[in-house]
């Protein structure tokens, strides 16, 4: 399996102010570009530069996004890497595979985003059926993410915290927590989404207890459905 292929190269720009973030979520991410917009003044004293970040909670609400949010920020190039698609029934060639991309991001000075940390991220001897490699495949990991160096960035992605390893969990200097949105945050959200539309497609009956990415989708669809209506309305009258 040839690991490169697997690797996303993400072009959409992304922009912090499109991702809805809460206030405190906002600000670490807003201190974390800013530290590595200043890296090189920073070292200059000793102070470490925060650079292997997990983004951890609900599927739908924003990790992604932030990852490439951050990324273009600071003008670097992002490689998505989906974990849960490059476990290999041979675990050495895994670790090979993610050692190069490591190797690739460093070399770059990328913005190395994972998704799906947990799959092969599990506690070391959580399953009946670890025999050892999957217990080294954690440990290459964690050397991966010791060594990385400080002019690139790492940002992992996980729906499952509680099943990583907890020394895999130690090695991230900033843990970003995401939570379902209140009805009040979906609400700003809906209000922004709708806003591009004319007013008599604004008017939707709105979800709550989704993600946003599930309010999105919901939303662009219903809008969809009233548009359709109103050409296919105006199609019969002519």
């Amino acid at each position: 399996m040839n690991l490169y292929n697997l690797i996303i190269q993400d072009k959409e720009e992304v922009s912090l102010n499109d991702v809805f973030l809460d206030s405190h979520n906002r600000e670490q991410l807003v201190q974390l570009i800013k530290e590595h917009t200043y890296v090189k003044e920073l070292q200059e004293y000793g102070l470490p530069v925060n650079n292997k970040i997990l983004l951890q909670g609900n599927s739908g609400c924003g990790k992604t996004m932030t990852a490439k949010a951050v990324a273009n920020a600071l003008g670097k190039n992002i490689l998505i890497l989906n974990l849960s698609n490059i476990v290999s029934s041979r675990i050495g060639e895994t670790s090979q595979n993610i050692k190069m991309i490591f190797d690739k991001a460093a070399r770059e000075r990328s913005v190395l985003f994972l998704d799906e940390l947990d799959q092969i991220g599990k506690a070391r001897g959580s399953d009946d059926k670890d025999v050892g490699e999957m217990r080294r495949l954690v440990n290459t990991l964690i050397q991966l993410i010791d060594y990385y160096p400080e002019n690139a960035l790492l940002m992992c992605a996980t729906n499952h915290a509680e099943i990583i390893d907890t020394a895999l969990i130690r090695r991230f200097q900033l843990k970003i927590n995401y939570e379902m949105p209140s009805q009040e945050f979906l609400d700003q959200f809906y209000d922004n989404l709708l806003s591009k539309f004319p007013e008599d497609l604004r008017n939707i009956e709105r979800q709550y207890g989704i993600s946003f990415a599930e309010a999105k989708d919901y939303a662009f669809t219903v809008v969809k459905n009233a548009l359709i209506r109103e050409l296919e309305t105006k199609i019969v009258e002519n």
